[in-house]
């Protein structure tokens, strides 16, 4: 993705990935759970994962169309956790590597991100906490509706 649109996507891809992720909050919220049966893994697998790292690359935020495929997969609540939590790091890994590639991740970029470990891994354990002792169905529900809210702000701020 770093290579193909060269980290130069704009404003209105950002817009356009807001109103994926608000789109996709109200189909979640809405609409019954796709699933993605186990024949068909093997080849939406690396789809997705091409069309994951295309959007980071433009936009920087990795949960289109990631998410909605581990979902589909059917996990459990502490698989998707885990699923989640593992492709947020290679996505993490490999948009900083694109960066760093293009000259656009400096120190002043690294200390920033650095101080944000602090707040990120306390937000991790209270999303833990939290996650342990709420019900699959409103782990849903607030998942879906922060993902609207983060679609929402991206479609306003572009």
């Amino acid at each position: 993705g770093t290579l193909w649109l060269g980290m130069t996507g704009g404003a209105w891809v950002v817009r356009a990935l807001g109103g994926a992720l608000v789109l996709y909050a109200l189909s979640g919220l809405l609409l019954p759970t796709l699933r993605v049966g186990a024949r068909a893994e093997p080849w939406i697998a690396p789809l997705c994962g091409l069309l994951t790292g295309l959007i980071t690359s433009a936009t920087g935020v990795f949960v289109i169309p990631a998410v909605p495929y581990l979902q589909a997969l059917g996990l459990s609540k502490d698989e998707l956790v885990q699923a989640l939590g593992l492709s947020f790091t290679v996505s993490t890994l490999a948009l900083a590597a694109g960066l760093l590639w293009r000259g656009a991740l400096g120190g002043d970029e690294l200390s920033a991100s650095l101080l944000a470990l602090a707040p990120a891994l306390l937000g991790m354990w209270l999303g833990q906490w939290l996650r342990q002792r709420i019900s699959a169905v409103l782990f849903k529900r607030v998942f879906f509706v922060g993902l609207g809210v983060l679609g929402g702000h991206l479609l306003i701020s572009g």
